[in-house]
C-alpha cells in the first residue's frame, strides 16, 4: 500500500471532530508554554549582556530589527505552509500536504543561505547606519554576524515546528523549543563570561549560545517529524521544487512576511527617533521588547494553535467550529493581555532594576515608557487574533494592510511628530494610538471576510 493510500485510510484528524475548547487548549497550550520559555531566554540573554555594559545592551537591542526580519521570513513562510498543509488535510488531499511540507523545507534552506551571505558582509554597515558609537558597532557586528551566518538554526527550526503544528502535534514543539531555550539559558553565562574553561566571548557568546540552542532544536524537530508525524512524508527522493505549491505558500506567506517585516522597519525607525535623545532611550526600547515578549509570546502560541484549526475546518466547511474557535481565542488573548497590563502598570521599576541593572537615567526614561505602552495590550490581544484569522482563511493581505497602517502610517509618524513637539516622554503614546486604528480596521475587515467566506459555509 502506498504512503498516500495509508494516509487516505486514516481516521479524520482531531481538528475536525474534537470539541473546540478542548482542541484549542490541546493545540495551543504546548505552544504557549514553549513560547513562554522562548520569551524567558530572550530576557535572560539581555540580563547577562546588561552586566557587561549599557553599550552591550544597546548593541543587542539595535540588532533586534535584523533578528526580527529573519523570524518574520521564517514565520511568514511557515504561515503559508501551515495554511496550505492544514487545508489539504481537511480536504483529504494528502499528496498536496506532502508537497507543501517538502517545498516548505526547501524554501527554509534557500532563505538561510541568503541571510548568511547578507549578514556576513553587511552586519557592520547595519550598525554604522544607526550609531557612531564604536563600542556599540563592535559588539553589534560580532553578534549579528554569528546570528545570520548560522541562521539555518532559526529557519529550519520554525519550518519543522510548523509541520508538526499543521497536523496538530504541538506537544513536540513544546519539547523542541523548550529544550533549545534551556540550552541557550545555560550556555549564556558560560559563553559570555568565560566560565568552566570556556573563553570569555562577551556579546558574541550570547549569539553562540542562541544558535547552539536553535541547532539542537532543529535536530529534535527533524527527528519528531520523521518518527511521529505520520500524516505527512518528508522523503526528498526525486524532489524538485514545485512552482505552483511555492506560489500558493507565498500567496499567504508573503503578506505575512511583509507584515512581520514591517515590524523590523518600525523598530529600526523607532530606534532612530530615540537615538535623537540618547542611546539609553534605545536601550529602554530594546528592554521593553524583551519584557513584552513574555506577555505577547503566549498569545502568539495561542495564535499558532488557532490557525491550523480554522484552516482545517474551512477546508472541511464547518462554520460553527470556525466561529467558536475565533470567539474563544479572542477571550483567552484579552485575558492574557489584561494580566500583562497590570504587571507593567504596577511593577515597571522592579522589572527594569532587578532584571537589567537599570541606571537612574534608564529608570527615569523606562518607568513611564512601560506604563504608557502597556495601555495598548488589551486592544492588541483582539487585533492579533483577528489578523491571524485572515491568514488562516487565505486572506493574508488583510493582515498586511492592518500591520502597515499601524506601524508605518501611525506609530512612526506620530512618534516623530511627538518627539519634535513634546519630547521623549510623549513618543511612547504612539503605541496606544496606533492600536486603536488597528482594532477599527480589523473589525471592518473581519465583517467583510465573514460575509464573503464564512457565512456561506455549512454548520
Amino acid at each position: 500500500m502506498s504512503e498516500t493510500q495509508k494516509q487516505t485510510n486514516a481516521p479524520e484528524n482531531k481538528m475536525g471532530v474534537m470539541p473546540v475548547p478542548k482542541l484549542l487548549i490541546t493545540m495551543s497550550l504546548p505552544m504557549m508554554l514553549s513560547m513562554l520559555v522562548q520569551a524567558l531566554y530572550n530576557i535572560v540573554d539581555s540580563m547577562f549582556v546588561a552586566k557587561l555594559s549599557e553599550d552591550a545592551l544597546t548593541a543587542v537591542s539595535l540588532a533586534f530589527p535584523a533578528q526580527t526580519l529573519m523570524i518574520s521570513i521564517s514565520s511568514g513562510t511557515g504561515v503559508g505552509i501551515n495554511a496550505l498543509l492544514s487545508r489539504n488535510l481537511g480536504e483529504k488531499d494528502f499528496e498536496g500536504a506532502n508537497r507543501a511540507a517538502r517545498n516548505g523545507v526547501f524554501l527554509a534552506i534557500v532563505s538561510c543561505i541568503i541571510f548568511a551571505i547578507v549578514g556576513g558582509f553587511g552586519a557592520g554597515l547595519f550598525f554604522s547606519l544607526q550609531t557612531d558609537n564604536p563600542a556599540i558597532i563592535r559588539y553589534g557586528t560580532q553578534y549579528l554576524r554569528i546570528i545570520t551566518i548560522m541562521s539555518a538554526g532559526i529557519f529550519l527550526q520554525i519550518t519543522f515546528e510548523r509541520l508538526m503544528q499543521s497536523t496538530g502535534k504541538t506537544f513536540y514543539n513544546m519539547v523542541t523549543q523548550g529544550t533549545g531555550a534551556i540550552i541557550n539559558i545555560i550556555l549564556d553565562p558560560i559563553m559570555i563570561f568565560g566560565l568552566f574553561g570556556f573563553p570569555r566571548m562577551e556579546v558574541a557568546g550570547a549569539a553562540v549560545a542562541t544558535i547552539t540552542g536553535q541547532v539542537v532544536a532543529v535536530c529534535m524537530s527533524l527527528y519528531f517529524n520523521q518518527t511521529r508525524n505520520k500524516e505527512i512524508s518528508l522523503s526528498f527522493r526525486g524532489f524538485r521544487p514545485h512552482k505552483k505549491t511555492i506560489g500558493i505558500i507565498y500567496k499567504v506567506g508573503v503578506p505575512s512576511i511583509i507584515m512581520q517585516s514591517i515590524g523590523s522597519v518600525m523598530t529600526f525607525g523607532f530606534n532612530k527617533i530615540l537615538l535623537m535623545f540618547s542611546s539609553t532611550a534605545a536601550a529602554v526600547f530594546g528592554v521593553y521588547f524583551k519584557l513584552q515578549s513574555f506577555i505577547f509570546m503566549p498569545v502568539f502560541g495561542l495564535n499558532n494553535g488557532m490557525i491550523p484549526i480554522i484552516a482545517y475546518n474551512f477546508g472541511a466547511r464547518k462554520r460553527s467550529r470556525i466561529t467558536q474557535t475565533i470567539r474563544l481565542s479572542v477571550a483567552i488573548s484579552i485575558s492574557i493581555m489584561a494580566l500583562g497590563t497590570v504587571i507593567f502598570l504596577t511593577c515597571p521599576k522592579l522589572l527594569l532594576s532587578s532584571l537589567f541593572n537599570a541606571s537612574e537615567n534608564m529608570l527615569a526614561i523606562g518607568v513611564p515608557a512601560l506604563k504608557i505602552i502597556s495601555l495598548h495590550f488589551l486592544l492588541a490581544g483582539y487585533s492579533i487574533i483577528i489578523s491571524s484569522t485572515f491568514q488562516a482563511l487565505g486572506n493574508g493581505v488583510y493582515s498586511l494592510i492592518v500591520s502597515a497602517a499601524r506601524q508605518l502610517f501611525v506609530i512612526l509618524p506620530i512618534a516623530y511628530i511627538f518627539a519634535r513637539m513634546f519630547g521623549l516622554s510623549a513618543v511612547w503614546w504612539s503605541f496606544p494610538m496606533a492600536e486603536l486604528v488597528s482594532v477599527l480596521m480589523c473589525t471592518l475587515l473581519f465583517m467583510r471576510i465573514y460575509k464573503e467566506k464564512i457565512k456561506e459555509l455549512g454548520n
